[in-house]
């Protein structure tokens, strides 16, 4: 990467047309924020989030009509009239799973998922150490073992640390698209395939990413996604579980509804006698949203992905801070730009000034705010503490294990994390607004 040239001494820097020298003068762009400058970006969207914001007349009339039905129950709709159905259909065609079950939530999904793909009591699955406390949790509800392998530079599971938490207990690995980056598929499927090992994806935060023109959710043995409110598509709570075979996929569903099998009687193609089960089905009333949100899709990250292009082109024209690797530029869902300063300090320093210059950016990890999208602040987990009073399932009699978390356990994620600058990215930004922050990250990259 080259330097990008630094404005001299009296000159203005690049600004977008719609500003007018007489509104910011050169000696405020050159002035960081932070320091008493004036800011950059004033025009700001009104919110950050994606799926939220594009509600309106098609999810209200879809809802209306759900309702004035009188029929909230999916079973009880053929699959004309359920709207959950109506979903499925569509999203099978969008993540060309072969099957697809809605569902009540991201963390429903991926229980389903690891039910699906046999995952049981005392048996350990692989999580990264960067993602929601809720893929740990997923495991931890069944008794199964949440091992947690370190991230890299993509900021999602690092492969090669994968295949040596590998034990003759891992069962499932669990690789998570977060913040709408793909995973590096190809390495992963690939370790699991020498292993024999399955791969259910955790997809909550990259609905509509791909690797390499492939779909996620679908390169995996089953998929998991979220279309709870902070989504990118939402249906307020509400998410799916994909899977690639019909026993998998049975499984599941079974497992989503203690009652499954009794609505599916007439139906009369399972591949499984009726287990225990849970209550994870979807309402009409999600269903309904969830229907009209997956419609738009596409179109937000069509939009996003143009104002990363953006942004990046600045990011990437400066030496003094690395672009987050992408292990697939295309299928990135770009609803986040990330990249990582020299060292710690130095990134917080960058998120403050950008902070200040009016952009929605700040550092990824800080041992002060208890995010739990990194294994540093779960609590519960690294503390080994679950509803079942014996103590399972790290203190499981019939299956014994030694096994201890410590905060310090993945330190190179810890590093990137600790080096990692975010700026959220959402659809509703105005082209204005995005030439300003491009502004803003040439005046704060040349001088911090």
């Amino acid at each position: 990467m080259c330097i990008a040239a630094v404005e001299k001494p009296g000159t203005l820097m690049d600004q977008p047309p719609h500003w007018s020298e007489t509104a910011m003068t050169s000696t405020d762009l050159e002035k960081l924020a932070v320091a008493g400058g004036t800011p950059c970006v004033t025009d700001k969207p009104g919110s950050y989030l994606h799926g939220p914001q594009e509600i309106g007349d098609e999810e209200i009339n879809a809802v209306t009509d759900a309702l004035r039905s009188k029929n909230l129950f999916r079973f009880f709709k053929g699959a004309e009239d359920s709207y959950v159905a109506k979903f499925e259909a569509e999203f099978k065609k969008l993540t060309q799973a072969e099957y697809v079950l809605a569902v009540n939530s991201g963390t429903s999904g991926l229980i389903c998922g690891m039910v699906g793909l046999g995952l049981s009591s005392g048996d350990e699955v692989i999580v990264p150490a960067y993602t929601y406390i809720a893929t740990a949790a997923a495991a931890l509800s069944l008794h199964a073992i949440p091992v947690i392998c370190e991230v890299d530079d993509t900021l999602t599971m690092d492969p090669d640390d994968l295949e040596r938490r590998i034990t003759p207990r891992t069962k499932l690995i669990c690789p998570v698209h977060m913040r709408g980056t793909p995973s590096q598929m190809d390495r992963i499927m690939a370790v699991a395939k020498k292993h024999n090992i399955p791969v259910l994806e955790d997809v909550a935060q990259a609905n509509g990413g791909a690797f390499k023109g492939q779909p996620l959710g679908s390169i995996g043995d089953a998929g998991a996604f979220s279309m709870q409110h902070f989504k990118i598509i939402t249906a307020g709570e509400g998410g799916a579980f994909v899977a690639r075979d019909k026993k998998t996929f049975d499984r599941g569903a079974c497992y989503h509804d203690s009652a499954y099998t009794f609505w599916k009687e007439r139906d009369n193609d399972l591949t499984i006698e009726p287990f225990l089960g849970q209550n994870f089905r979807m309402s009409e009333l999600e269903g309904a949203v969830a229907w009209a949100q997956i419609q738009k899709r596409d179109r937000i990250l069509a939009r996003t992905r143009s104002i990363k292009k953006k942004l990046m082109e600045v990011v990437g024209s400066f030496d003094n801070v690395t672009p987050q690797r992408m292990p697939c530029v295309e299928g990135d869902c770009s609803i986040a730009l990330a990249f990582f300063g020299q060292d710690a300090d130095h990134a917080k320093r960058i998120a403050e000034a950008l902070g200040a210059e009016g952009m929605a950016a700040g550092t990824t990890f800080s041992k002060g705010i208890p995010d739990r999208h990194i294994f540093f602040h779960w609590d519960y987990v690294m503390a080994k503490r679950t509803s079942d009073l014996h103590g399972r399932p790290w203190n499981d009699p019939d299956r014994p294990v030694n096994f201890e978390y410590t905060k310090d356990m993945c330190p190179k994620s810890l590093e990137w994390l600790n080096r990692a600058v975010s700026c959220s990215i959402t659809q509703r930004m105005s082209d204005e607004h995005v030439d300003s922050c491009c502004v803003a990250l040439k005046k704060v990259l040349s001088q911090v």
